[in-house]
This record gives structure tokens, sequence and C-alpha cells, in this order.
């Protein structure tokens, strides 16, 4: 696997990808150590090679922080956890831009009935590998509360103010809120 480096208006990132250029892990360079866990916990002992970042994810994360949004949707991802997390992590690149979801509605869609699903989605949600590709910021609770982000609130919030999220959701509450197609 390779390691490569970004910028980001949120702070150094951490790239992962594979000889096929898919997205493996996405990061923030402060939160290495994270990184460095998940990569153990999915694919052991991993050597990383230190390469320049792959022009066409670099150009898609430039395009989509200099705000053409959409822009992540064509970036390939792939990950190693349980069924459950691949789910979960599927799940959230299907949440439109410019919308949220909260864990009970993202439960309820994965087909879970049971109102205490939403802890082991939000559990799921937590464990995510690939920062703003896999778009775990969109999640929020019940009440509006943005609650846990694996790399800070307030990235959460820069995120979600950027997608446009956070005013689109204060202004209207119902239909700003994420419908996943599909389920």
């Amino acid at each position: 696997m390779f390691l490569s480096q970004l910028d980001s208006p949120l702070g150094a990132m951490l790239l992962v990808t594979d000889a096929r250029r898919v997205v493996r892990a996405l990061d923030f360079a402060d939160h290495k150590s994270r990184l460095y866990r998940g990569l153990r916990e999915h694919y052991g002992e991993v050597e990383l090679t230190e390469i320049p970042a792959p022009a066409e994810i670099a150009d898609a994360l430039a395009r989509y922080f200099h705000g053409e949004l959409e822009a992540l949707k064509v970036l390939r991802t792939a990950t190693s956890g349980s069924a459950l997390q691949r789910r979960v992590w599927a799940a959230l690149r299907r949440i439109p831009v410019g919308t949220t979801t909260t864990y009970g509605k993202l439960a309820k869609a994965l087909g879970f009935d049971d109102p205490r699903a939403a802890v082991e989605i939000g559990a799921a949600n937590g464990a995510n590998p690939i920062a703003i590709v896999v778009p775990c910021h969109r999640v929020i609770a019940s009440n509006g509360d943005l609650k846990g982000y694996a790399w800070g609130l307030h990235r959460k919030r820069w995120l979600l103010e950027h997608e446009n999220a956070m005013v689109a959701k204060k202004m209207q509450p119902e239909t700003q809120t994420a419908m996943l197609p599909g389920f």
C-alpha cells in the first residue's frame, strides 16, 4: 500500500491507496496513530511506501474543498472491516451532499428495527477509516446535535457548513434530512 500526504483547509491529511489507486484510508495527520491502528486491525502488518498522491484523488479532494461538492463521488474506495461496518460505510456514501441523517434513520434504512441498533450503527460509523469521501460527518443525533466525530467536532461542523447541510437543516429540518435510496 502507498501513503501520501495532502493539504486541506482542515489540516494535513494522510491518504492510503493500493496499487489500483483505490482509497483504503484517509485520515488527518494529527490522528496518525488512529490511521496506523486501523490499518493493523484490518490488514495486519502493512508496509507503506510514500508516494505523491495519485493525481485523480488529489484533484477530486481539491475540487471538493473548492466547492465542487460532488467531486468525491468518482473516487473508488475499498475497506476491510466487519460485514456490518462495510454495510454502514456503503450506506454513508449514499447520503446526498448537503443533507444529514440520524443514527436511528441510518439503522432503520439498513433494516434494523430495534432502536438500540443506532448504537451499533454509531460504532461502525465511528470506525470509518476514510474521512470525507465516506461521509460519516453527515450522520447526526436525532435532536440535531453533532455528537462525536473521530477527527474532531470542529471538522465535522466545518464539513457540514461547507456542504451547506447545517444551514439547510436549520431552515428546513424535515425536508433536508437525507432519505437513503436503495433500501
